[in-house]
């Protein structure tokens, strides 16, 4: 197996045997969006259909990926960091706003990041739920991630003045899920709002726990 497994090295019609592979993980994560993100889902997504969609083989999905639970565990770490991506910039780059615009312009980056590809809140939101308790500690431990940059910044808003001084990792919990399950439920048509509706919600919300 591990023989089968193993990766070729050199060149190859101009590229390196390292280029080959990060385009063919390209390739395997690009139509896994789709599949997962799209139709039929990822429970309903085989290894042979993953490799028609990508154009592979299964011998080259072998060789980057053991199965297809590791494909959608890569899967929804890129499009957290993604998200993140926007998060992080918008936080650099508003640096010097009252808190109560800056939360705003944060929270916008975050959900248009998201709804640019509804793929990535199925990903997100829906398709990595209940799959495995492996997967279930990824999701939760990228969950924990997003709590802590909101306690953190929670409490740079309350060194600063602009919030009450205590502790905030249960309200940024709290905080979480409701974003969660609300851009859940706004991208399932299951809430009647616009995109602009549903952010001016969660920054009201966010606002309201920080005032002192």
């Amino acid at each position: 197996m591990e023989q089968r497994l193993r990766r070729p090295t050199g060149r190859y019609a101009g590229k390196a045997a390292s280029e080959r592979q990060a385009e063919r993980r390209r390739r395997f994560l690009d139509a896994a969006l789709e599949l997962f993100g799209a139709s039929p889902g990822y429970r309903s997504t085989t290894v042979t259909a993953l490799c028609e969609a990508a154009g592979l083989s299964t011998r080259q999905f072998y060789e980057e990926f053991r199965t297809l639970e590791d494909v959608l565990a890569v899967l929804h770490l890129q499009v957290n960091d993604w998200a993140e991506a926007a998060v992080l910039d918008a936080l650099e780059r508003t640096g010097d706003l009252p808190f109560a615009e800056r939360y705003g312009f944060v929270f916008r980056a975050y959900a248009a990041n998201l709804a640019s590809d509804p793929r990535r809140i199925r990903i997100a939101f829906t398709e990595i739920v209940g799959i495995s308790p492996r997967i279930d500690e990824q999701r939760l431990s990228r969950r924990a991630r997003w709590v802590e940059l909101i306690r953190a910044e929670a409490a740079s808003a309350a060194a600063r003045g602009e919030a009450a001084d205590r502790d905030y990792r249960l309200t940024a919990a709290a905080f979480i899920g409701s974003v969660n399950g609300l851009v859940h439920d706004w991208s399932a048509g299951w809430v009647d709002a616009t995109l602009d509706e549903v952010v001016d919600e969660l920054v009201r919300q966010l606002l309201a726990l920080l005032r002192p």
